[in-house]
């Protein structure tokens, strides 16, 4: 815990039986109360390996749901666990979990209701091995949607975040995609419900155990990220009426 705040992590795994050890390790037993490992039906041995480790909380999807399907579950079962810090991390070690004091504390002491570690600001993207065309992808996205949303993020599409769990009364991520927009759309649901996003500088990994999607797969998501910024101004505007903004609280 940490001021009285019982702080859980999850990791939406996929496939992560060769990075889910060295990832657990690191996590900070001094100060995570509970870790909950989701596995969106891996071809491997992710649910066997989680088990090795001792974590106590399992969840299996019997059928792969997604990525934003497998946060679903995540957040979830966080909050069954009674999370007031939920924090999602990426079991490919594509993140470092030395970063999880610093998250967990910026909510703790009520200076950000959401953090989010972010691999733009500094240099950790491109030193880190971050694809040029990925960068360059991320910088015009981000621009894009800064420009819509009326915000100052310097990344939108980290995995690594932080969240208070008060912030889940008043967005509705069951009505968010499976998909990997899922991420962008609670990021427009958190400042839809008028939530401000904290920052902290993120380096980061990229090899090949690391999760990645494909050119394909990355170009619908880039489509997907527009969509959904351009939904959130025509709601502020008046000009729409989109699920995703609902506020479970009045539904």
């Amino acid at each position: 815990m940490l001021n009285g705040k019982k702080i859980v992590v999850v990791l939406p795994a996929y496939n992560a039986e060769k990075t889910l050890e060295v990832t657990y390790r690191e996590i900070p037993s001094d100060l995570v109360d509970e870790v909950v490992l989701v596995d969106d039906a891996s071809r491997d041995d992710t649910v066997e390996a989680g088990k090795k480790l001792g974590i106590k909380h399992i969840v299996r999807h019997e059928k792969n749901r997604g990525y934003g399907g497998n946060q679903k579950s995540c957040y979830t079962k966080a909050l069954e666990l009674g999370a007031d810090i939920i924090i999602m991390l990426h079991p490919d070690y594509q993140y470092t979990p030395k970063l999880l004091h610093s998250m967990a504390g910026i909510i703790a002491n009520d200076v950000y209701p959401v953090v989010y570690a972010s691999r733009i600001l500094g240099k950790g993207a491109l030193k880190g091995g971050m694809p040029m065309y990925k960068y360059i992808a991320n910088r015009i996205l981000t621009l894009a949607q800064n420009i819509l949303i009326n915000q100052k993020l310097s990344e939108y599409h980290t995995g690594y975040r932080a969240f208070s769990s008060e912030v889940f009364k008043h967005i509705d991520i069951e009505a968010n995609s499976d998909d990997f927009v899922f991420d962008n759309e609670m990021t427009a649901q958190v400042f839809y419900a008028g939530f401000e996003i904290g920052e902290v500088t993120c380096p980061t990994k990229y090899f090949e155990e690391a999760s990645s999607i494909n050119f394909k797969r990355s170009v619908k998501y880039g489509l997907g990220v527009l969509r959904v910024s351009v939904q959130y101004r025509l709601q502020k505007w008046g000009l729409g009426n989109f699920k995703i903004f609902r506020n479970p609280v009045n539904t």
